[in-house]
């Protein structure tokens, strides 16, 4: 059985990172974007991330354009960005692909461990497949990633242990993470 230790992410910088240097600690894996509705939850994020990590805690970080175009720019400048406006301090890797054949190996392990969690309103649902289908090619499949901030928890062996859409109440999400803890 794989674990998340098996996988390697690029840093910002472009060089491999094996997620073993994580190991024995609870983490907590996001997709995200800077011109997002759902950025505001990097204020959340931040705040959780200060209150846990000396207790064993990791954010992960990997930025997302799939998702109606809302993290342009560099590596660099969605750094700044995240740094300026939410004092970001939890490691951020490369922007990269979380669905379709491209998609980062990881994402492919997270979503076979753990499957959509949740429906959104119609309507919102609606709007987000038409500004994912403006971008990508590929059509999602049943248990793609939905949209931005979609959350993975990991827990200290490795295993995934829950998956949060993007409209999970964070302290439904801190919870979780405490539990592991």
């Amino acid at each position: 059985m794989s674990t998340v230790y098996d996988f390697t992410l690029k840093d910002k910088k472009g060089q491999d990172v094996s997620l073993s240097e994580y190991k024995g600690k609870v983490l907590l894996i996001v997709n995200t974007a800077t011109g997002c509705g759902f950025t505001p939850q990097y204020k959340e994020l931040e705040a959780m991330y200060g209150r846990l990590k000396d207790k064993g805690f990791e954010i992960l970080d990997i930025p997302c354009d799939q998702f109606g175009h809302q993290a342009p720019g560099s590596d660099e400048e969605i750094t700044k960005f995240c740094t300026l406006k939410f004092g970001t301090d939890f490691p951020q890797f490369k922007k990269s692909e979380v669905n379709g054949k491209n998609e980062l190996p990881l994402y492919t392990w997270l979503k076979s461990q753990k499957p959509v969690t949740g429906t959104y309103e119609p309507k919102l649902a609606k709007v987000m497949e038409k500004l994912y289908n403006k971008v990508n090619a590929e059509p999602r499949k049943k248990d793609d990633i939905q949209w931005n901030f979609t959350k993975f928890l990991i827990n200290r062996d490795g295993a995934v242990v829950a998956r949060f859409e993007p409209t999970t109440d964070l302290k439904t999400v801190e919870a979780a993470v405490e539990a592991q803890l």
